[in-house]
Order: structure tokens, then C-alpha cells, then sequence
């Protein structure tokens, strides 16, 4: 077998042990994602994940990276070309963060688990980090009178609260609702002063 066949070959296996640890996480959850069950499922030695991924955390923040790509995406997607307003783009914008976390669970108690964020590990913070920039940006434009980081981060930890609260059940239990969209509203006008 030529170099490049083994390279390829190898690269397939890294990628396969990434989509079976995406499928593993949406299926049962975070806590579900260890080296050995990975392996298992990709069909291969108990040891052949340390090949490409010498530590447990090295290969989570790989699968919490595709979980961050996927959230951009669904975020780009719903802010569409920017030819909303600011408010119309952060409520897109927070109706797709709201809706990640409710329909993959798994994936987003992963995507923010302390130890995987503050690791760095293959530019985690590099795919995390610019969504956050987006929000502060449409702060900024919503909330020109305050400071757009510190708006951005009570907006991002109130959206946060209310994923894990309905990912619970507790805001159903405790509103009577059984959709996020007025508690997002409400979110939005906490943040942001009443809508236009």
C-alpha cells in the first residue's frame, strides 16, 4: 500500500471515530462518549482511538467542534443577509440557539463543558468564539447606549438558562408554556428594551 493510501486510509478512520462519537453523543448523550464505546461502534481495537487522539478530551473537543460548526451554521442560516434589523437578527439568531439545544441535547451539554472550552484543544475556542462575536456585533447595533460584550453575555447567559430549563422541563412546569417563543420574546425585551 502506497503512503498516500495509508494516509488516506488513516485519515478515514479518524473521521470515522468523529462521526460515530457525533452519532454516539445524539443518540445518548455526552455521557455516553468514551473511548472504548467509540472504538466498539467504529469497529476497531479498544486502542485505535490513541492513535489519533492520545487523550479523551482531544477527541471530545473534535466532536463538540462539529457541534459548534453545525450551531454557525444554523445561526448564519437564520440571520440570513443581515437586511433584518438587529432585534429581527438576534431573535433569529437566539430562535436558533434555542432550537440547537433543544432538538441536539447531547451535543450542546457537550459543546459546553468547562474542561473542553478551557482546553483550547484544536481550536475549539476558534469555532466557539466568532458566535459570540456575532451576537456582540447585534447588540451593538440593538443597544448602541450600553456595552455590547457585557449585554451580549447577560443575553447569551439568560438564552443558556433557558435551553438546560427547557431541556428539563422546569419552564414548561413552572410557565404553562409548551413553545420557547414567548419566553424568548421575553428574553429580548429584557435585554434589549421593548420590541419595535
Amino acid at each position: 500500500m502506497s503512503s498516500g493510501a495509508v494516509d488516506e486510509a488513516e485519515t478515514g478512520l479518524r473521521a470515522r471515530l468523529v462521526d460515530v462519537g457525533v452519532e454516539l453523543v445524539a443518540q445518548e448523550g455526552a455521557q455516553a462518549l468514551t473511548l472504548r464505546e467509540i472504538a466498539r461502534r467504529a469497529g476497531v481495537s479498544h486502542g485505535a482511538p490513541r492513535r489519533y487522539f492520545p487523550t479523551h478530551l482531544e477527541l471530545l473537543s473534535t466532536i463538540a467542534r462539529r457541534g459548534f460548526a453545525d450551531l454557525a451554521e444554523r445561526a448564519s442560516a437564520a440571520v440570513g443577509d443581515g437586511s433584518g434589523s438587529a432585534r429581527e437578527q438576534l431573535a433569529a439568531l437566539a430562535g436558533a440557539y434555542l432550537e440547537f439545544a433543544r432538538d441536539s441535547r447531547g451535543m450542546y451539554e457537550l459543546m459546553f463543558r468547562h474542561d473542553l472550552l478551557e482546553s483550547g484543544h484544536l481550536g475549539l475556542r476558534d469555532t466557539s468564539l466568532p458566535l459570540f462575536g456575532g451576537l456582540v456585533e447585534l447588540v451593538g447595533a440593538a443597544r448602541p447606549d450600553a456595552d455590547a460584550r457585557l449585554v451580549a453575555g447577560a443575553l447569551w447567559a439568560n438564552l443558556h438558562g433557558v435551553a438546560q430549563l427547557w431541556n428539563w422541563g422546569s419552564l414548561q412546569l413552572a410557565t404553562g408554556v409548551q413553545d420557547f417563543a414567548p419566553l424568548l420574546r421575553a428574553v429580548l425585551d429584557a435585554h434589549l428594551g421593548s420590541g419595535e
